[in-house]
């Protein structure tokens, strides 16, 4: 499966081959942007992001020791948004990523969307976990951050 999804910006997602999970590839102006686009990209793997509406807005914080451990917290908090109250996202704003006074990182967001309906959201893979897998977070030339990793299905 080989999904992109672009904004007329300079952000978006898209899913790699990969052979049993699924490699999210995300990519923004910002760190804080790839985040945001990685989010979207597990929505993606679970059912059609643009069926998705942003009826409900939840506060979500997440904390690693390196950004790699932020991105998998990020992740995680997701997933547990999605097992407890079925919330498909549809929408992502990371307000901050920054350096914690006690060492390591921090991110503070906000994410909408809408629990999952089977009558309107299209069923497609459930995103069982994180991984380290795969995972790589970097600033290339002309500022873009792109970030990847896999997740378990």
């Amino acid at each position: 499966m080989r999904v992109t999804y672009h904004t007329p910006v300079a952000g978006g997602f898209r899913h790699l081959p990969h052979t049993a999970d699924v490699l999210i590839e995300a990519w923004g102006d910002s760190l804080e942007e790839a985040f945001e686009y990685a989010a979207l990209g597990v929505t993606e793997v679970m059912t059609d992001l643009s069926s998705v509406r942003p009826l409900e807005e939840v506060e979500v914080e997440a904390k690693g020791f390196d950004l790699g451990s932020l991105l998998y917290d990020w992740v995680e908090k997701l997933i547990v948004l999605f097992d407890s109250r079925q919330l498909l996202v549809s929408k992502a704003k990371v307000e901050r990523i920054e350096a914690d006074p006690g060492g390591g990182y921090k991110l503070k967001a906000r994410v909408w969307g809408e629990p999952y309906d089977p009558e309107r959201h299209e069923s497609r893979a459930l995103v069982k976990a994180m991984t380290y897998h795969m995972m790589e977070i970097r600033k290339e030339g002309g500022g873009v951050y792109r970030v990847r990793f896999v997740v378990d299905i």
